[in-house]
C-alpha cells in the first residue's frame, strides 16, 4: 500500500510517502480503506516527538479515518467487508495511524458510518466532535437554555462545539480571530460573536450575557482567566483543552465564591464505551445536518508533509490561515 510515513521525529519534512507494508490483522482487528482522513494538531505534536510514550518507527501519522471495510479478523462479528465505517484514536503508541491506503483499527474504536453522511465530513468531524461531547456532554453536562462562551471558536474543535451546544438546545456566544471566522461562528448560529483581537473580550462579554455564562470553554494553548472567571455565573464551569506548558494566573477568590468548577479533558483517555456513546449521538447530529464540520483544505495522500506544515503553522505559529480541518485523500 501507499503511505505517509516518518523513520524519526521531526519537522513536516521528516514525512515521507511511497511503499508501505499491508497491515497485517491482529485479532479483533478492522482493515479499513480509507476514503478520508484528516490532520489535527496532535498529529504535528506527535510527529516531533514531543508527546510521552514509546513510538514504533517507521510510525504512520494521523487520528481520523473514514472508509469502506477492506477484512476483518475471524472474531469480528459486528463489522463485515463493505461496511461504510469511521474512527478515531489511531495513530500513537504502537498503532499506526490513517494517513494510509489501509489502517487496521480495533473493533472497539470502529463506528457504522450512515448512508447519508460523507466520508470527509465523517472524518473532518471524528476526534473534534468526540472531543466536544466530552466536554459538552459527559463533563459539563450542558443543558437546554443555558448560555455557553468559546473563546477562540474559529478552529475546528470550536466550530463543532458550536454547533453540538445548539443541537443540545444551548444559547452560544463565541469569539474568534477573525472577521471572518467570526462570521463563520454566526452562521453556524451563535447568538453573538465577536472579533477578540480588535474588540475587549471582558467588555464584549459584560455587554452580551450581564448576569454571566453558565460554561466558558477555551479552545486556546493560554487561558485567559482573568477574563474568563469573572465572566462566569454562579456555578458556572470552564472546560480547557490546550496548554500543556501554559502557567497563567489564576484568580482564586472570584472562582471559589461563586461555586465554579472546571474540566480539563483530552480525548485520548476515554474509554471505548464513553467514545462509542459520542460517536453514536455524531451519527446522529450528522445525519440530521445539525453538525456541519468546517473543511479547509483536501490535498492528495503524497501531500502529507505539506499538510503538516500548514496545520503546524496554524496551531503553533498562530498564522490564523487556516479555518476548518485538513483532509486528505488517497
Amino acid at each position: 500500500m501507499k503511505a505517509a510515513y516518518i523513520h524519526q521525529t521531526g519537522s513536516p519534512d521528516v514525512i515521507r510517502y511511497g511503499d508501505f507494508s499491508d497491515p497485517v490483522s491482529q485479532p479483533g482487528d478492522v482493515v479499513v480503506r480509507m476514503q478520508s482522513a484528516s490532520v489535527n494538531p496532535i498529529d504535528c505534536y506527535a510527529r516531533a516527538g514531543m508527546l510521552p510514550g514509546p513510538m514504533a518507527l517507521p510510525w504512520i501519522p494521523g487520528r481520523d479515518i473514514a472508509g469502506i471495510i477492506h477484512s476483518v479478523a475471524a472474531d469480528v462479528k459486528d463489522f463485515q467487508k463493505g461496511d461504510r465505517v469511521w474512527a478515531t484514536n489511531q495513530g500513537f503508541g504502537n498503532r499506526l495511524g490513517t494517513c494510509a491506503e489501509l489502517c487496521a483499527v480495533q473493533q472497539k474504536w470502529l463506528y457504522p458510518l450512515p448512508d447519508e453522511v460523507e466520508f470527509d465530513d465523517a472524518a473532518a468531524a471524528a476526534l473534534v466532535g468526540i472531543t466536544a461531547h466530552l466536554g459538552l456532554v459527559q463533563k459539563i453536562g450542558i443543558r437546554a437554555g443555558q448560555s455557553l462562551f468559546v473563546r477562540g471558536a474559529g478552529g475546528a474543535v470550536g466550530t463543532m462545539v458550536i454547533q453540538m451546544a445548539l443541537a443540545l438546545g444551548a444559547r452560544v456566544i463565541a469569539s474568534a480571530g477573525s472577521d471572518q471566522k467570526v462570521t463563520t461562528a454566526l452562521e453556524l448560529g451563535a447568538a453573538d460573536a465577536f472579533n477578540y483581537r480588535t474588540k475587549d473580550t471582558a467588555s464584549e462579554l459584560k455587554r452580551i450575557a450581564t448576569d454571566g455564562v453558565d460554561v466558558a470553554w477555551d479552545t486556546t494553548r493560554e487561558p485567559d482567566f482573568q477574563t474568563l472567571v469573572p465572566a462566569l455565573a454562579e456555578g458556572g464551569q470552564i472546560v480547557l483543552m490546550a496548554g500543556r506548558e501554559a502557567q497563567p494566573p489564576f484568580p482564586v477568590g472570584p472562582f471559589y465564591v461563586k461555586q465554579c468548577s472546571m474540566h480539563g479533558i483530552i480525548m485520548l483517555k476515554m474509554s471505548p464505551e464513553e467514545m462509542r456513546a459520542a460517536a453514536m449521538d455524531l451519527n446522529r447530529w450528522l445525519g440530521e445536518k445539525k453538525i456541519r464540520p468546517q473543511i479547509a483544505i483536501r490535498l492528495p495522500l503524497a501531500e502529507t508533509a505539506r499538510a503538516h506544515q500548514l496545520q503546524e503553522s496554524a496551531t503553533i505559529g498562530l498564522d490564523g490561515a487556516l479555518a476548518g480541518k485538513i483532509l486528505l485523500h488517497p
